[in-house]
């Protein structure tokens, strides 16, 4: 049975590799096609906005890959992220708490309710569509329930502002932020135990659960991570927009999640990388930046970017069928 997995694994390899090749050469020609349309795109405060921008769902998809390639998916990611950063608002800006209390809090209820997740997942044996759209639906409302349905601001606490938008070298710090995260999320998925045992449920759940290892805890833990994220990234956008906005968040999850399929991640699970996660991440950015520089309507924007999601998971499809 290992052989017979690594010989998938090398097959699914090359196809990930073709996918990020094809990927990145996409990402190329887009950039090469919205600076010949307009001026305004190649441009150096255009750029800091596209990686600004692609900071938030780039946090949020690095998450979201190791939950896919477990084969599982989790709907619920843009709606905790907003639940994280109305934390961090009643934290420091009802409660007074130092900023770090506030970021902390934030990060561990994205955990909690990633852990929620992966209980219902694994224990209760729900589908994780059903498990993950419950969450986003218990999160949107406690999002308008905790903040009375109003923007938290953190006007009183400037530093916070920092954290997303303080600068080095002209690039915010948010974004340093991602790449770090990415990195070191690049290293524990290709070369921890964590990533050997994410990939094996993801390729076949069942020979992995044969061969001992404890597939339901290690499920959860995947869930935990991935909220891990979710919330940093609610700090990050709190810390953009200098407040929580308790009605911000629906739709980030078709984002981060096409961003990790464009990369080459299978929704069948047990192939993904994060490097293909970050060019899906940029293309998404990219994308919507140079529609709104072409002064495309937003409703357009939203075709567009949904056919792209379409599109990503029928090549997703296609690619699956001929391995």
């Amino acid at each position: 049975m290992s052989t017979e997995l690594a010989k998938r694994r090398g097959s699914l390899m090359k196809s990930e590799s073709k996918q990020k090749l094809l990927a990145f050469s996409s990402l190329l020609v887009m950039i090469i096609v919205f600076s010949i349309a307009s001026p305004n795109f190649a441009t150096f405060s255009n750029f800091v906005g596209i990686l600004l921008s692609t900071a938030v769902v780039g946090i949020l998809a690095t998450g979201v890959t190791f939950i896919i390639i477990t084969g599982g998916i989790d709907l619920s990611i843009g709606t905790v992220m907003t639940f994280c950063s109305v934390i961090a608002g009643v934290l420091i800006t009802f409660w007074g708490l130092p900023i770090w209390v506030g970021v902390a809090g934030a990060i561990l209820s994205g955990m909690m309710a990633g852990l929620i997740n992966g209980l219902l997942i694994s224990k209760m044996r729900l589908p994780a569509f059903i498990a993950t759209l419950g969450m986003q639906m218990i999160a949107a409302g406690l999002n308008l329930v905790i903040s009375g349905s109003r923007p938290i601001y953190f006007l009183h606490e400037p530093k916070f502002r920092l954290i997303a938008m303080g600068t080095l070298f002209g690039i915010p710090y948010s974004v340093f932020l991602f790449f770090g995260l990415a990195i070191i999320a690049s290293i524990v998925l290709g070369r921890t135990v964590f990533g050997r045992y994410t990939y094996s449920i993801g390729s076949n759940e069942e020979a992995t659960r044969l061969s001992g290892i404890n597939v339901d805890r290690w499920k959860i833990a995947v869930y935990v991570l991935g909220g891990f994220f979710y919330g940093v990234a609610g700090v990050v956008m709190a810390s953009r927009l200098n407040s929580a906005q308790p009605a911000l968040g629906v739709g980030y999850e078709l984002e981060a999640i096409a961003a990790v399929v464009i990369g080459g991640a299978s929704l069948s699970g047990g192939s993904g990388t994060i490097l293909g996660t970050i060019i899906g991440a940029f293309i998404m950015s990219v994308l919507t930046n140079g529609l709104r520089i072409l002064s495309i309507p937003q409703e357009w924007q939203t075709v567009v970017i949904g056919s792209i999601v379409i599109l990503a998971v029928y090549t997703d499809i296609i690619r699956r069928r001929k391995e």
